[in-house]
């Protein structure tokens, strides 16, 4: 191993977006297994908009980012030592292990997966938290129905690839809302979206008029805002509005931008839910089985935006997500 570890440790809680001095690139020292622990190097590190929530110091599904704690993060690691009886030297394994080069574990919340099935990148992603989001966002939150008009904002992000075609494998028409002609094109042309709407060059609004003539029954957020309301206004009788993330409102230095349409939910005697995806953990294994026979079936595409680097590059790379520079799910392969 090398002499040092190095790590992504959280300085500071940010003020709107988040800054370079935010972050504190800190040196280690390597440490070895103890009993029933393991040692690993990292692989691959995954990037998502929840990190910005993770920083803030407020109530939320998890707790808060310490100050002078590495940063949360989803990863795989290839194990390089073992004292542990479920994990051996050359497994990959996934973990919130954090952002940092090495990593040693009791095995809690880890496991072990087969990269002959799939890439180590896709176990954060179609097959990680992502996948999982998508698939129990639609089918139990959205309670997803063969036919329904599926809208889904962020739709050329990691959780909203995922949720368009799972909708499409599902038997319904899906609307997918993302920013650039190319994003757009992507959705419809290879993924198989029947319609996409360019929120930076197009009329909202009108486009749902036009893509969702009958209305929307299952509305798929990911971004809040303005795009919120506007689906809201074009709810289908009875029609439901699953919230995952709104990531037009994670930088804000100002209160978050509340729904100005949400009386559309008494007319259309429509609900709008929530849903953090740790609830669903006891069923992760059926949904993984699910979605591999859709990859496996060429239902569902596996779109990923892999990014070499190191550990230092962490910061940057995030900055990806903000500016909308990824397409599907944005992972840093350490090189």
């Amino acid at each position: 191993m090398s002499a040092t570890n190095r790590q992504i440790r959280l300085a500071a809680r940010p003020t709107g977006d988040v800054k370079a001095e935010d972050w504190e690139h800190f040196s280690a020292p390597v440490e070895e297994p103890g009993p029933g622990r393991f040692a690993g190097r990292t692989r691959f590190i995954s990037l998502d908009p929840a990190m910005r929530g993770w920083l803030d110091d407020r109530p939320s599904y998890l707790p808060p980012v310490g100050i002078g704690e590495v940063m949360r993060a989803g990863s795989v690691i290839e194990v390089t030592a073992s004292n542990h009886p479920d994990f051996k030297p050359g497994d990959h394994v996934v973990g919130t292990f954090g952002v940092q080069e090495y990593v040693v574990s009791d095995g809690k919340g880890a496991m072990r997966i087969d990269t002959s099935l799939a890439p180590p990148s896709t176990y954060l992603g179609a097959l990680g938290m992502p996948g999982m989001t998508a698939y129990f966002g639609l089918l139990d939150v959205g309670a997803l129905k063969d036919g329904e008009t599926v809208v889904v904002s962020g739709a050329a992000g990691a959780v909203g690839t995922m949720a368009g075609q799972i909708a499409k494998a599902k038997g319904c028409r899906v609307v997918g809302i993302a920013g650039g002609p190319e994003k757009c094109a992507l959705l419809v042309d290879e993924l198989g979206f029947d319609a996409a709407i360019d929120y930076r060059a197009e009329d909202v609004r009108k486009a749902l008029r036009q893509h969702a003539p009958d209305g929307i029954d299952v509305y798929f957020d990911n971004v809040g805002g303005d795009i919120l309301d506007a689906a809201l206004a074009r709810l289908a009788m009875h029609g439901r509005v699953v919230i995952c993330g709104a990531i037009s409102q994670y930088n804000n230095t100002e209160p978050v931008k509340g729904p100005s349409n949400y009386l559309s939910l008494l007319v259309r005697r429509a609900r709008m839910e929530g849903f953090v995806v740790f609830d669903y953990a006891k069923r992760f294994p059926q949904a993984a089985q699910d979605i591999s026979a859709w990859i496996g079936a060429g239902r569902v595409k596996v779109k990923e935006h892999v990014v070499g680097g190191t550990v230092d590059d962490f910061p940057e790379i995030l900055q990806m997500l903000f500016r909308g520079e990824n397409v599907g799910k944005l992972v840093l392969e350490l090189t």
